[in-house]
């Protein structure tokens, strides 16, 4: 079964109200991914998990298993027997990503992008978030840094619907453009 965004969005929405109100947003985020990591590392797990007939008293064990294993808190173990037992095992990265995003709008943060021609150090990623936070209205920019060889320089930035085209690439494109039109 395709994994659903909707229904990926209500079992973390769900999930994220239960951690507030236990203080453990934090602490959920960190476990989800660890199990989100377990399952993407072992495709025989998922099929387990994906076998119809496997009844759901059978995952909900299993799940518990792998979570106490895990070592994760009561509150990520009950929550991954529920789904497990649910059959929505499939929809877990997709839950994980829902809750993430949540997390960070609780949290005032904003997950980017930015691809370069070379690898960016830290003190250039930490002043190009900076500049992104501004133009975002003071939302903390968390960027994930990509070297994309097939740039010729600069950067190229994604935040939401938000690009800035700082490359040579995309600087010669609006030359051209600028020339083209006269």
């Amino acid at each position: 079964m395709k994994a659903s965004p909707a229904v990926g969005r209500s079992y973390a929405k769900a999930l994220f109200e239960l951690a507030r109100e236990h203080n453990q947003v934090d602490v959920i985020a960190h476990e989800l991914d660890a199990v989100a990591e377990q399952f993407a590392r072992e495709p025989e797990l998922r099929a387990f998990f994906a076998r119809p007939w496997v009844a759901s008293s059978v995952k909900r064990t299993a799940a518990t298993e792998i979570a106490t294993r895990l070592r994760v808190s009561t509150l990520a173990r009950d929550f991954l027997a529920l789904v497990a037992a649910q059959g929505r095992t499939d929809h877990l990265a997709t839950i994980v990503a829902a809750y993430r995003e949540l997390h960070d709008e609780a949290e005032g943060r904003v997950r980017g992008r930015v691809r370069s021609a070379v690898p960016l150090s830290e003190a250039e990623r930490s002043a190009l978030a900076g500049r992104l936070s501004r133009a975002l209205g003071g939302k903390h920019v968390v960027l994930e840094a990509v070297a994309d060889r097939e740039l010729l320089g600069g950067f190229v930035a994604e935040v939401g619907s938000l690009l800035v085209d700082g490359s040579l690439d995309g600087q010669l494109a609006r030359l051209h453009q600028r020339l083209a039109q006269g």
